[in-house]
Protein backbone atom coordinates (compact mmCIF):
# COMPACT_ATOMS: atom_id res chain seq x y z
CA UNK A 1 0.00 0.00 0.00
CA UNK A 2 2.72 2.48 0.50
CA UNK A 3 3.38 2.41 -2.97
CA UNK A 4 -0.41 4.28 -3.80
CA UNK A 5 0.54 7.07 -1.39
CA UNK A 6 4.23 7.87 -3.19
CA UNK A 7 2.14 8.13 -6.50
CA UNK A 8 0.08 10.50 -5.60
CA UNK A 9 2.21 12.70 -4.06
CA UNK A 10 4.48 12.84 -6.65
CA UNK A 11 2.01 14.65 -9.28
CA UNK A 12 1.71 17.27 -6.65
CA UNK A 13 5.85 17.33 -6.47
CA UNK A 14 6.18 17.24 -10.38
CA UNK A 15 3.53 20.19 -11.15
CA UNK A 16 5.53 22.22 -8.26
CA UNK A 17 8.53 21.38 -9.68
CA UNK A 18 7.24 22.08 -13.41
CA UNK A 19 6.05 25.69 -12.52
CA UNK A 20 9.47 26.74 -10.51
CA UNK A 21 11.47 25.22 -13.77
CA UNK A 22 9.00 27.38 -16.20
CA UNK A 23 9.28 30.37 -13.65
CA UNK A 24 13.38 30.03 -14.16
CA UNK A 25 12.78 29.72 -17.23
CA UNK A 26 11.27 32.91 -17.67
CA UNK A 27 13.46 34.40 -15.84
CA UNK A 28 16.35 33.46 -17.62
CA UNK A 29 15.07 34.02 -20.93
CA UNK A 30 13.89 38.08 -19.88
CA UNK A 31 17.30 38.38 -18.58
CA UNK A 32 18.77 37.67 -21.98
CA UNK A 33 16.40 39.26 -23.74
CA UNK A 34 17.02 42.90 -21.94
CA UNK A 35 20.85 42.04 -22.19
CA UNK A 36 20.73 41.52 -26.07
CA UNK A 37 18.22 44.77 -25.75
CA UNK A 38 20.67 46.98 -23.60
CA UNK A 39 23.67 45.96 -26.23
CA UNK A 40 21.84 47.17 -29.07
CA UNK A 41 20.50 50.04 -27.12
CA UNK A 42 24.10 50.86 -26.43
CA UNK A 43 24.99 50.33 -30.09
CA UNK A 44 22.15 52.60 -31.39
CA UNK A 45 23.22 55.39 -28.86
CA UNK A 46 27.19 54.75 -30.19
CA UNK A 47 25.84 55.06 -33.66
CA UNK A 48 23.94 58.04 -33.59
CA UNK A 49 26.75 60.08 -31.81
CA UNK A 50 29.35 58.68 -34.74
CA UNK A 51 26.82 59.88 -37.18
CA UNK A 52 27.33 63.80 -37.07
CA UNK A 53 30.96 63.46 -37.48
CA UNK A 54 30.31 61.31 -41.17
CA UNK A 55 29.33 63.28 -44.42
CA UNK A 56 25.72 62.89 -45.76
CA UNK A 57 27.25 61.52 -48.96
CA UNK A 58 28.82 57.89 -47.46
CA UNK A 59 27.21 55.23 -47.16
CA UNK A 60 26.51 53.58 -43.50
CA UNK A 61 28.10 50.22 -42.86
CA UNK A 62 26.06 47.09 -42.69
CA UNK A 63 25.11 46.61 -38.50
CA UNK A 64 25.06 42.85 -37.95
CA UNK A 65 24.38 43.55 -34.26
CA UNK A 66 20.91 42.49 -34.28
CA UNK A 67 21.29 39.49 -36.27
CA UNK A 68 24.01 38.34 -33.94
CA UNK A 69 22.30 39.64 -30.62
CA UNK A 70 18.59 37.62 -31.64
CA UNK A 71 19.86 34.91 -33.45
CA UNK A 72 22.38 33.80 -30.17
CA UNK A 73 19.23 34.31 -28.46
CA UNK A 74 17.02 32.94 -30.73
CA UNK A 75 19.87 29.87 -29.64
CA UNK A 76 20.06 29.89 -26.45
CA UNK A 77 16.08 29.44 -25.92
CA UNK A 78 16.43 26.33 -28.57
CA UNK A 79 18.82 24.91 -26.80
CA UNK A 80 16.94 25.46 -23.56
CA UNK A 81 13.84 23.90 -25.23
CA UNK A 82 15.39 21.14 -26.54
CA UNK A 83 16.86 20.35 -22.73
CA UNK A 84 13.59 20.48 -21.17
CA UNK A 85 11.72 18.53 -24.29
CA UNK A 86 14.37 15.70 -22.93
CA UNK A 87 13.92 16.05 -19.81
CA UNK A 88 10.24 15.25 -20.20
CA UNK A 89 8.58 18.83 -19.48
CA UNK A 90 6.59 18.63 -23.07
CA UNK A 91 4.61 22.00 -22.14
CA UNK A 92 7.22 23.78 -21.00
CA UNK A 93 9.57 22.80 -23.89
CA UNK A 94 6.55 23.60 -26.27
CA UNK A 95 6.37 26.50 -25.44
CA UNK A 96 10.02 27.69 -25.46
CA UNK A 97 10.31 25.95 -28.84
CA UNK A 98 7.70 28.10 -29.73
CA UNK A 99 9.67 31.50 -28.35
CA UNK A 100 12.68 30.31 -30.48
CA UNK A 101 10.86 30.02 -33.80
CA UNK A 102 9.46 33.80 -33.47
CA UNK A 103 13.12 34.57 -32.45
CA UNK A 104 14.14 32.68 -35.30
CA UNK A 105 12.06 34.44 -38.15
CA UNK A 106 12.76 38.18 -36.22
CA UNK A 107 16.64 37.33 -37.08
CA UNK A 108 15.91 36.57 -40.70
CA UNK A 109 13.99 39.74 -40.59
CA UNK A 110 16.14 41.97 -39.23
CA UNK A 111 19.13 40.55 -41.71
CA UNK A 112 20.92 43.59 -43.05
Amino acid sequence: MPEVADKKSSGGESALTAGCLLFLVLVADVAAGLLVVIVLAVRGLGRMDAGSEQAATTVPRLDWGPVLGFGSLALAVGVTAVVLLRIGHQAIGAVQLTVCVLLAVHTLWSWP
